[in-house]
């Protein structure tokens, strides 16, 4: 570029002026401020304080230096200083032992390649040091888990034949000492079970008049065996009754109780449970059996000292029977011939002590009657046994438009014709329920499913046994959901092993766990279930939400 340049400037209209422009060169290197290049053309576009002259700065008069000019450039170097030295070898006047010289014999040649060579075959040895002990402490740490899980299959062995002993004595234990409903149930289906195999047998052995005789005599043990079981639900029935009454007493007896500021208990005796306690520990002693004459002389006048404070119809009545029981055991009456006797004056009593009037801390436990046009409501009939019972005794199926048959008579029919036991799709159905409330969730579905309904669904669509090891043993088997991230309902549940649910809980992808074969055998189960609790209008409510 030249140092003028003539630029024509117009000033009027025809009328044009030369102008010439001088450039001036910075006699400084331009400063770069920042920019921008075009990636098209190659031209690179500076700011346009890059390009203006920078503003000089007022002369004051003084030298003003910067401050490269004020620092001395220093530079380090390192210096090695030189030290001669210098031989001596013998020679003539010269004399120089030899007696700490070293003779210095050159080995053989050793090449760059053979030096690599023996580096690498070095590091082999290293390496094979290093995996060997590295396998070796992967074996042992194999070794140690397979250690564990022997001594833990072991353990789990030997808790499920513990548990199986313990299930098969308790058991045992029910069928020789029935107390509830469920352990007379077991004990009719182990009837009938023994009905069958013996018919079979008989069946299958004998023909004619020998076979009707046969099966005479196994009706007759038949018999037997029920009136057997008859006893056993009598006694039961007794001591039940005798554990509910001191149960009710004992409440009545205990003191009253409350928690203080400090959080400490505190606990008061009334009048009223003092009385009632003394009344306890009265019945105690009437009720006692095997007891020497003269102590329960000496009870049976405590009693009657006792029963005279209060003059009405009801206590008369007991003295009168303590009399007659004095008299006789003083005419040494046998005990046996006393029992009649003495369950009367144990029967008056307990309604003694049941009386408000007696014992005022009854009042508080005693139900109140309710209102009777309230109880018309909730009380239906039975058309089996034509007794009226509570809305809560009739066992309603899910199906069922009415109310049926009472809870006494489907017990007596059972036992009586199929004499099956429930008490296994009881426990399934408790531990249902169980694991839904611990969700957390409002849980619909599994509370409308009743006893039979889930029979069913054992029985007929997952046919008793589980879906992954077909296990039959209804003791160890549960119901969980098949998608746990929704609500359990018949066509959202697998049966399976206790060791199998916790296993499968614990996935996060069905797809992936799981062949597709058994997934397809699995919905196969779970439409047929939709198939059938579709027939209820309750569950086809939720059909249709799905």
């Amino acid at each position: 570029m030249p140092d003028v340049l003539p630029v024509t400037v117009q000033t009027g209209s025809g009328s044009f002026h030369h102008v010439d422009v001088r450039i001036e060169r910075p006699p400084y290197p331009k400063p770069f401020l920042g920019g921008f290049k075009n990636r098209l053309t190659g031209v690179e576009f500076h700011h346009a304080g890059s390009q203006t002259i920078p503003k000089k700065r007022p002369d004051k008069g003084v030298a003003v230096f910067c401050r490269e000019t004020q620092t001395a450039l220093e530079k380090n170097k390192l210096q090695q200083t030189l030290n001669p030295t210098s031989t001596q070898m013998t020679k003539v006047g010269l004399y120089v032992s030899e007696k700490t010289d070293k003779v210095i014999i050159p080995g053989k040649y050793f090449t760059a390649e053979e030096y690599h060579k023996q580096r690498l075959q070095a590091a082999i040895v290293l390496q094979k040091s290093f995996r060997r002990w590295h396998a070796r402490n992967v074996v042992q740490k194999l070794r140690e888990q397979k250690r564990l899980r022997l001594e833990w299959e072991a353990q789990e062995e030997l808790r499920r034949e513990q548990e199986k002993e313990d299930k098969l004595r308790r058991e045992q234990e029910r069928r020789l000492n029935p107390k509830t409903k469920e352990d007379f149930e077991l004990l009719f289906h182990a009837l009938e079970l023994w009905r069958q195999e013996e018919t079979e047998q008989i069946t299958r052995t004998l023909t004619g008049a020998e076979r009707k005789a046969a099966l005479c005599g196994v009706l007759e043990q038949e018999a037997q065996l029920i009136a057997s079981i008859g006893r056993h639900r009598l006694n039961a029935d007794e001591e039940k009754q005798q554990k509910a009454i001191l149960h009710f007493l004992k409440k009545c007896a205990e003191p009253k109780r409350w928690k203080a500021f400090d959080g400490k208990l505190t606990t008061m005796d009334t009048q009223d449970t003092l009385r009632a306690r003394e009344l306890l520990e009265l019945y105690h002693s009437v009720s006692m059996r095997d007891v020497a004459q003269e102590s329960r002389v000496h009870v049976l006048l405590t009693l009657r000292q006792t029963l005279m404070e209060h003059k009405c119809k009801l206590t008369w009545e007991i003295v009168e029977l303590i009399d007659r029981e004095i008299d006789l055991r003083s005419r040494e009456v046998k005990e046996s011939n006393l029992e009649g006797l003495k369950k009367r004056i144990c029967t008056l009593f307990l309604r003694f002590i049941k009386t408000p009037q007696f014992n005022p801390e009854v009042a508080k436990i005693l139900k109140v009657p309710p209102d009777p046009l309230k109880l018309y409501k909730n009380v239906h009939l039975c058309h089996s046994c034509e007794n009226y019972f509570p809305s809560g005794t009739f066992p309603i199926p899910a199906d069922s438009h009415t109310l049926g048959r009472c809870c006494f008579c489907h017990r007596l029919a059972n036992e009586a014709r199929q004499r099956k036991e429930f008490v296994k799709y009881k426990l399934i159905l408790e531990d249902l329920r169980r694991t839904e409330a611990d969700y957390q969730e409002e849980a619909k579905i599994v509370s409308l499913v009743q006893l039979h309904d889930l029979q069913y669904l054992i029985e007929i669509i997952w046919a008793s046994q589980s879906a992954l090891s077909a296990c039959s043993d209804l003791y160890d088997l549960v119901m969980v959901r098949w998608d746990k991230q929704q609500e359990w309902s018949p066509w959202n549940t697998i049966f399976l092993t206790r060791e199998e649910a916790d296993a499968h809980l614990k996935l996060c992808d069905l797809e992936k766990a799981y062949e597709v074969e058994f997934i397809q055998r699995i919905k196969q189960k779970h439409i047929q279930a939709k198939k059938y609790f579709a027939q209820f209008p309750v569950m086809a409510s939720f059909l249709q939400k799905n």
